[in-house]
């Protein structure tokens, strides 16, 4: 399934091969103070291919807090965070936001999640093996 998502502006824009094709699309609510405040709900496809492009580079902003380990990409006109990457032994991974894809919200089903107890070595390890490994164009926005 080839799912789509954008800022609200579609200046920050995605494709995402999810595969196999999902009976649902599981979408973690996160508890952090950053998430909480702007509603962060993310999903992933380890196996999937995530496209990114953006329209104007200089209206992204770059956001990351608290371990570092994390890049929230910002767009600086609308406001809105479509996707998250964290480079891992030269590695990009990355989730995309939830609320950002062009998807029945039938399909999205909500589970809380958090955290906060993780070591910096087991979140690290969680999002190698959880977040999307195939990401192409995130470079622009690390």
């Amino acid at each position: 399934m080839l799912l789509r998502g954008a800022c609200h502006c579609r200046n920050l824009s995605f494709t995402l091969a999810w595969a196999p094709d999902p009976a649902e699309i599981v979408a973690r609510v996160c508890g952090c103070s950053f998430c909480t405040k702007h509603g962060g709900v993310w999903t992933a496809c380890p196996t999937g291919e995530l496209r990114v492009a953006v329209e104007d580079p200089a209206q992204v902003s770059l956001y990351a807090f608290a371990t570092r380990t994390a890049t929230f990409q910002v767009c600086a006109r609308c406001g809105v965070v479509p996707l998250v990457t964290s480079e891992i032994a030269g590695r990009i991974y990355a989730v995309v936001s939830a609320t950002v894809l062009d998807v029945d919200p039938a399909l999205v089903r909500r589970v809380p999640a958090s955290f906060d107890d993780e070591s910096l070595d087991d979140r690290l390890a969680r999002r190698a093996r959880g977040w999307i490994a195939n990401v192409e164009g995130a470079s622009v926005v690390r």
